[in-house]
């Protein structure tokens, strides 16, 4: 028999988007500059292939739930500061389930960039390289 999904993946991310703020990378970019910190959840790979935000903190996608709990043994100090959080992947689509689940789990504020990694190098943002 085969499975039958209840919850896909647009569902999930029509949730997350009408959980958390959606910033242009114009506005990410004003919040980063006021002390907000980019967490970029793309894979390593695409670091690599597309280059990186200066300044962006790096979290792979299926490390962030260990990285932000102060309980885990995988925990980064970044996430236990008194600051703005804001994710960005390739598109937007992992950001917004990436802000959304860093919220449910009491990190605040959050935030994540609609259009990801392309929005922003097609609006100018700072890319090295």
């Amino acid at each position: 028999m085969p499975q039958i999904i209840t919850r896909g993946f647009k569902l999930l991310l029509d949730e997350a988007n009408a959980q958390v703020e959606t910033l242009t990378p114009q506005d990410a970019q004003r919040q980063i500059a006021d002390g907000a910190l980019l967490v970029d959840v793309r894979d390593p790979r695409e670091l690599e292939r597309e280059g990186r935000i200066p300044g962006a903190f790096h979290c792979p996608r299926g490390m962030l739930e260990f990285w932000i709990d102060p309980e885990s043994p995988y925990f980064k100090p970044p996430f236990g500061e008194d600051r703005a959080f804001i994710f960005l992947c390739a598109g937007g689509w992992r950001s917004a389930l990436s802000a959304a689940t860093a919220q449910n789990m009491g990190l605040k504020p959050v935030a994540h960039v609609g259009g990801g990694f392309k929005a922003w190098k097609e609006t100018g943002g700072p890319v090295e390289g």
